[in-house]
C-alpha cells in the first residue's frame, strides 16, 4: 500500500503545474454518473453530495501537496454529479401524458424543419383545452403537415391550431438515445403536428426582438440568394435552417461538411478570427496607433464583441454557447497577456459550458468540439515545440496548417461521429481539405462585411462573393457525396466504449511525461470491443407499430412503411444502410392481411397491424410472441405485446441465448425524472 502511495506521490509531483486541465475532466465524470444511473437519486442525496463537495475543496487546503489532488478530483467528481442533478430539478415542467387532440395556443419561440423536412413551429405560452396551466407543458412543437394557407409564422405571433399531441417518445431501444431526456432539458413536454392550418390570433409583440430580427435577416438573405445557396448563407449567419433542403443536409453530412452549417466552433472562430485580424491591421496602419495604443488588446476587445454579437443574432443555441464561451476565453486570454490557445483556456471554456449546461456532456456537439480543439492544441503544441514550421518556407506554413488541422480534427471527431450518427464518410477528410480553407477566406469574411453593409443597403456585394465560396461548398458536398463507397455505416457501440475511448484520448493530450502512452490502452480495447457488438435478435417498437428481427442478411422489418423514425434508428444502429422498404424486403416470410410472422429460432414472432389483423388473428397453436398496434386480451400461448403493456415496458430487445431468451426493456433499463414515474415518485 506504501509503494502505491508514493508512486501516486511522485506522478502528481511530476504533474506539478498541469492538473488544472483535469478540472473539467472530473466534473465530467461526476456529471456522467448522474446520467448512467439506472434509477433517480432522491433529492437528499444531492444535498449531500453538494455539502460533501464543499466539505472536501475546502479540506485541501491543509491537506498535503500529494493528499489535495485527490481531495479536489473527489470534490470534482461529487459536485458534477450533483450539479447535473440539480440542473434536472431547476429545468422540470409539466410534461403531456396522454394522447391529447384540440386546439392549441400558443407564441413562436423557433422555427426550424423535422427530419421529414416539415416546417416546425416550437410553442411557449402554451394553452390547452381543458387543461389547467399548472399542468400544461411550458413549451410544445408540432410540425406543419398540409396546406397551410397564406400565414408566414414568424418569432414573437400567436398562433392557435387544431393538433395532434402526444409525449415525447423514450428510447427507441433499450439503452438507446432517449429523446425524453433530450426534450425535459429543452422544457418541451409535448410534440406532434398538425394538418390544419395555423391561424394568427396576435401578431407579434415588443418582446422576441433579437429572434424577430435574426429571421429577418434570414428572410433579407434569401431574397438576395435564392435557391440551396441562399438558404446556406442564412443558416451560417442566423442559424435558421428552416429554408435547407434534407438532400443537401443529407450530402453535407455524408460528406464530413454538416459542421459547416452548424454555428459552432469554426464559425465562431473564424468570425472573431476575421474581425481580430481586420481591427489590428487597421491600428497598425497609422504610426501613432502603431506606437501607442495596444493594439492586440484593442482588436482582441473588439472581436469579443463581434462574437457576441454573432451568439445573439444566430438564436444562442447549446451549439453556439458553447463556442461563443470557447473564443471568449481565449480572447480574454489575449487581454491579459496569456496564452490564447492553450490547455487551460480549453480546459476553461469546458468548466465554464459543464457548469451552465451539464447535459451538453451527452451531446455529440460537445464531444465533437472539444475533442477536435483539445487535439489541435496538442498538436500544435507539439509541432511547436519541435520546431517544425521553423525549417519550412513561408508558403508552406499555412498549407501545413490547413492540412494538420483538418486531419487532426477529423481523426479526433471520427470515433464520436461513428458513435453517435453511426456512419463514416470515407471522403470527408477530402472534402474538408477542398472546403474548409474556402469557408474560412471567402464566406465567413464575405458574411461580416455583408452584415456591416446592410444598414447602408449594399450588402448584395459581399453576399455575391458569398455565394461563390457557398457554391463551391454545396459542389463539392453533393459531387463526393455521390461518388461510389462515399459512406460506410458503423454498428453503434456499447454506452461504455465512448467514455474508454475519450479516457484514453485524454490520457494522451493532458498527461506529461511517458505515463502519457499509457492511454495507447484503453483506446485499443475500446475499439477491440466495439468490433465485437452483437446486437439484439428481436427489437419491438414502445408504440408496437414495427418489429425487427435479426437474419443473416441483417435486420428485416416487418413493414416496409411507417414508423419511419424507429427504422431508421435501428437501422443505423445496426450499421445497416439501404433504408426502410430494403430492411422490408428481408422479412423472411411473406405478409399477408397486414399480419407479419416469422421464425427466430426456437421463437414465433407474429406482428399484427391494425384493428382488422388483431380481428382475425387465430390465436397460438405454439407458444409465440405476438406484438399489436392496437389493444388485445390475452390468449394462450401468446405472450403479447401491445400499447397497453408497452407504455409500461418501453422498447423490446431480445437476445437469443443457450439457455433461454434475454429480454430487456426500456423501462427496465432506466427509471428517471425525465421518465415521469421517477418523479411522480419522489
Amino acid at each position: 500500500m506504501r509503494a502505491a502511495l508514493n508512486w501516486v506521490g511522485a506522478a502528481l509531483v511530476a504533474q506539478r503545474g498541469h492538473l488544472f486541465p483535469w478540472v473539467p475532466v472530473f466534473l465530467g465524470c461526476g456529471i456522467g454518473l448522474y446520467f448512467a444511473l439506472p434509477d433517480e437519486p432522491p433529492v437528499w442525496l444531492l444535498g449531500l453530495c453538494t455539502g460533501l463537495a464543499l466539505v472536501l475543496m475546502a479540506a485541501q487546503r491543509w491537506a498535503s501537496y500529494m493528499a489535495a489532488p485527490l481531495l479536489i478530483a473527489a470534490a470534482l467528481l461529487i459536485g458534477g454529479f450533483a450539479l447535473a442533478g440539480g440542473r434536472a430539478h431547476w429545468v422540470a415542467g409539466p410534461q403531456l401524458d396522454f394522447r391529447y387532440y384540440g386546439p392549441v395556443q400558443g407564441r413562436v419561440i423557433d422555427i426550424d424543419r423535422s427530419a421529414s423536412d416539415a416546417l416546425r413551429l416550437t410553442l411557449d405560452r402554451v394553452v390547452l383545452r381543458r387543461m389547467a396551466p399548472a399542468e400544461t407543458p411550458r413549451r410544445v412543437r408540432v410540425s406543419l403537415h398540409g396546406r397551410q394557407g397564406f400565414l408566414d409564422p414568424a418569432p414573437g405571433q400567436v398562433v392557435i391550431l387544431t393538433g395532434h399531441l402526444s409525449p415525447p417518445g423514450g428510447a427507441v431501444e433499450p439503452g438507446g438515445f432517449d429523446f425524453r431526456r433530450h426534450a425535459w432539458f429543452l422544457q418541451l413536454g409535448a410534440v406532434g403536428y398538425t394538418r390544419t392550418p395555423v391561424l394568427l390570433l396576435e401578431p407579434a409583440g415588443g418582446g422576441q426582438w433579437v429572434t424577430r430580427a435574426r429571421m429577418a435577416l434570414s428572410v433579407h438573405v434569401r431574397s438576395r440568394l435564392p435557391g440551396e445557396t441562399g438558404a446556406f448563407a442564412a443558416a451560417i449567419m442566423t442559424g435558421d435552417r428552416s429554408g435547407m433542403a434534407q438532400e443537401t443536409i443529407e450530402a453535407l453530412r455524408h460528406t464530413n461538411l454538416a459542421h459547416l452549417l452548424a454555428i459552432s466552433g469554426l464559425h465562431m472562430g473564424l468570425v472573431a478570427g476575421f474581425v481580430f485580424g481586420a481591427v489590428r491591421l487597421l491600428l497598425l496602419l497609422p504610426p501613432h496607433t502603431r506606437h501607442h495604443w495596444p493594439g492586440k488588446k484593442i482588436a482582441a476587445a473588439v472581436a469579443l464583441l463581434a462574437a457576441a454579437g454573432y451568439l445573439a443574432l444566430s438564436g444562442g443555441s447549446i451549439a453556439t454557447e458553447r463556442a461563443f464561451v470557447m473564443v471568449a476565453v481565449m480572447l480574454t486570454a489575449v487581454i491579459l497577456d496569456r496564452r490564447a490557445l492553450s490547455l487551460r483556456a480549453v480546459a476553461l471554456a469546458a468548466i465554464i459550458v459543464l457548469t451552465l449546461r451539464p447535459e451538453a456532456l451527452l451531446g455529440p456537439g460537445f464531444q465533437m468540439s472539444f475533442a477536435a480543439t483539445l487535439g489541435l492544441v496538442t498538436v500544435f503544441g507539439r509541432l511547436r515545440d519541435w520546431g517544425i514550421e521553423r525549417g519550412l518556407p513561408g508558403w508552406a506554413r499555412p498549407i501545413l496548417a490547413v492540412v494538420v488541422s483538418s486531419v487532426t480534427a477529423s481523426l479526433a471527431t471520427a470515433p464520436i461521429a461513428m458513435a453517435h450518427f453511426n456512419i463514416v464518410s470515407h471522403y470527408g477528410l477530402l472534402a474538408n481539405l477542398v472546403s474548409v480553407p474556402v469557408m474560412g477566406t471567402i464566406a465567413v469574411p464575405a458574411a461580416v462585411v455583408a452584415a456591416l453593409l446592410l444598414p447602408l443597403g449594399l450588402d448584395w456585394v459581399p453576399l455575391h462573393v458569398m455565394e461563390l465560396g457557398l457554391r463551391w461548398i454545396l459542389g463539392v458536398a453533393h459531387r463526393l457525396s455521390d461518388w461510389e463507397g462515399a459512406v460506410g455505416h458503423v454498428v453503434a457501440p456499447p454506452g461504455w466504449v465512448l467514455p474508454m475511448l475519450a479516457g484514453g484520448g485524454l490520457l494522451l493530450c493532458l498527461w506529461q511525461g511517458r505515463g502519457r502512452w499509457a492511454g495507447i490502452g484503453p483506446l485499443v480495447l475500446a475499439l477491440i470491443a466495439w468490433t465485437g457488438t452483437g446486437r439484439p435478435d428481436l427489437l419491438i417498437a414502445d408504440t408496437g407499430t414495427l418489429v425487427g428481427i435479426m437474419t443473416p442478411e441483417g435486420r428485416a422489418l416487418s413493414r416496409p412503411r411507417g414508423a419511419g423514425f424507429h427504422a431508421e434508428i435501428w437501422l443505423e444502429n445496426d450499421g445497416q444502410g439501404g433504408g426502410q422498404e430494403a430492411a422490408a424486403a428481408l422479412w423472411p416470410e411473406a405478409t399477408e392481411a397486414r399480419t407479419a410472422r416469422a421464425k427466430l429460432g426456437p421463437l414465433r414472432v407474429v406482428h399484427l397491424q391494425g384493428k382488422r389483423a388483431m380481428r382475425r388473428f387465430e390465436g397460438c397453436t405454439t407458444p409465440a410472441i405476438v406484438v399489436s398496434s392496437v389493444d388485445m386480451t390475452a390468449q394462450p400461448g401468446c405472450d403479447i405485446y401491445d400499447p397497453a403493456r408497452l407504455r409500461h415496458t418501453g422498447a423490446v430487445a431480445l437476445w437469443l441465448e443457450d439457455d433461454a431468451p434475454r429480454i430487456i426493456t426500456a423501462a427496465g433499463h432506466s427509471q428517471r425524472l425525465w421518465h415521469g414515474t421517477a418523479a411522480r415518485g419522489q
